[in-house]
């Protein structure tokens, strides 16, 4: 981005303004609100992580962990608002899908009663394929980080 254009910064973004940038919706809603989203370069979001997750009723018990595999999805959701926001496709009805996802390190357990904090931003951005690469930590501990890309795909049906 060039360092001379002043970057759009917006939010706090609540759980409504999330649904209406995502398709998904309980149980596989995993963002709960965005404390930050710089258009076209990163955002922040948390994930509050409670015993009611439907998860960790066999995700482990007697020790309950958030699976590293919904960490890495709550990241891509993320990602997901960021991609809608900055290329103006809310309301569009357009998908985000996971194409690849590389360098997944779990580096500490998300356990329930927690707000995991989500660090996206983007590392390269076209019309239609855009990478990312992302973090999620617990009191500024890294938990899970990764990089990942994502197709813009059209709405299914069309």
């Amino acid at each position: 981005m060039n360092n001379n254009v002043a970057a759009t910064s917006i939010g706090p973004l609540d759980i409504k303004r999330v649904m209406a940038a995502l398709p998904h919706r309980y149980p596989m809603l995993l963002v709960d609100r965005v404390e930050e989203l710089v258009i076209d370069q990163r955002i922040t979001a948390i994930k509050a992580v409670s015993i009611n997750e439907e998860f960790f009723q066999g995700h482990f018990p007697g020790r309950p962990i958030m699976p590293g595999v919904l960490q890495v999805e709550a990241l891509a959701q993320a990602a997901g608002v960021l991609a809608v926001e900055s290329l103006d496709l809310a309301g569009s009805g357009k998908l985000v899908y996971f194409m690849s996802i590389d360098g997944v390190k779990f580096r500490k357990p998300v356990e329930p009663g927690v707000l995991l904090k989500l660090e996206v931003e983007f590392v390269q951005k076209r019309s239609r394929v855009c990478k990312f690469a992302g973090k999620a930590t617990l009191d500024g501990e890294v938990a899970t980080e990764c990089e990942f890309t994502a197709m813009i795909a059209d709405p299914p049906g069309e």
